[in-house]
Parts: structure tokens; sequence; C-alpha cells
């Protein structure tokens, strides 16, 4: 885990087998969302990309290792969508391939859009492990979760995160009569997915789910699935 105010080591610019950004589809993305574009400009386009470009979908979540990766959110077709950790894990790899320092950060956090549907299986309103970004631009950290697609905030009555590479662009805590999203634990800054500790917190708030041995699916998609 790192500190916020912490610069940049040669770790935040690897590939790695969950980050990978050195994988032809991930470069290839990152190349045409960002279009030779500046650093920062690379960096918000990217942000949309992601964002929009895969439906928030949070039920199709792995247990194993090997269902994590950028290149792996590529090769399912992309109406498929992906959770946070997805997503997080596809910008940050992106940004990487451009050579823009980029870490992963994850928190537990208490969903309040969330629908009944989602607190019924997971048998909690906590949405734990959640996962977003920090890009070094400009000689600072700026934090963006790019999970929310801009059709399911229009679904739900939210304002998508907008980034402009500057400010942190995080899970809205509040527009001034509504609560989103409240930060519960913070875990921290990672340079990859610290897979044993995410699947250690699984374990300790979803013991349901992890005895299962596989993560509950609704029986039918649609839009509101986005959050539950």
């Amino acid at each position: 885990m790192m500190a916020r105010d912490q610069a940049p080591t040669a770790a935040c610019l690897a590939s790695t087998p969950f980050v990978d950004g050195d994988h032809p589809a991930v470069r290839a993305f990152a190349e045409d969302a960002a279009g030779g574009r500046s650093p920062r400009d690379a960096a918000v386009a990217l942000h949309y990309a992601v964002r929009d470009g895969f439906p928030y979908y949070p039920w199709r979540v792995c247990l194993e290792p090997g269902g994590y990766s950028a290149s792996v959110l590529l090769e399912r077709p992309r109406a498929d969508g992906g959770h946070c950790i997805d997503k997080a894990l596809l910008l940050a790899a992106s940004a990487r391939s451009l050579g823009i320092p980029a870490r992963l950060h994850f928190a537990n956090v208490r969903n309040h859009i969330g629908t009944a549907k989602m607190e019924e299986l997971l048998q909690t309103d906590l949405l734990v492990f959640h996962g977003y970004v920090e890009l070094w631009l400009d000689g600072r950290w700026v934090a963006t979760t790019p999970a929310f697609n801009r059709e399911l905030c229009a679904h739900l009555g939210v304002a998508p995160l907008e980034f402009d590479g500057r400010t942190d662009a995080i899970f809205q805590a509040y527009d001034g009569t509504t609560r989103f999203m409240e930060y519960v634990d913070d875990h921290g800054a990672f340079d990859d997915l610290p897979f044993d500790k995410m699947i250690a917190q699984w374990t300790l708030h979803y013991p349901h789910i992890m005895a299962a041995g596989r993560w509950p699916e609704p029986k039918r998609r649609t839009v509101a699935d986005g959050t539950g």
C-alpha cells in the first residue's frame, strides 16, 4: 500500500499479468482512445473510453486470478460489460501502455443507490473492494473511477462522473439532497491487484458467497443490473 504523496516508481509503468499494458489488444485500445493527445488529455480520453465503452455489470466476478486482466475484459463482447475492478484494470493498463504512471486503489463503500436485488444477493449494502485508478498527471496523483457508464447513471437518475485530469473523480458522496456512496474502509493504493487481500476481504464480508464458490447473478439481466 502506498501513500498519496508518493511519486511513481517503475512499477507504476510495468506490465503485469493483471495490469497487462503490453498486451497488443490493450495497446491498440489505448492508442485508439488517446489519439496522440497530451498525457493529461489522453488520460481523460481513456477514462471516457472505459467508462462508456463497457457497461457496468457487477455480477460476472471471478474467484480465480486468471479471470483478472485488462485483456480479459477486451476479449469479451463489450456489451457484456465489466465490474469496477475489470474496468480499473483496463484503465490502469491502458495508461501504462501510453507511458502514464498508474496504480490501483481499493476501498469498501456503502451503496446508497443500489437496488434491492443487489442487497439481497450480497446480503449487505456494502460493496467490498471497490476498485478505481490513480494516474500521475502534471506531477501529482489524480484519482478516477470509470465504473458507472452514462446509460446506467441516466437510468438511476445520477449524474455520471466527469474527469478533467486535474481533480479527483470518484464516486459521488452527496449532491445536496441524496447521499449516493459512502467510503467505509480504505485499503490504499497498489501497483498491482492484491488478489489475496481481495479474496480475504470477500471471505470476511461475503462468507455465503465464498462458501458457495461462485458469485451470485440475477436470473434476468436489465439495465438496472448495473447496481443490482
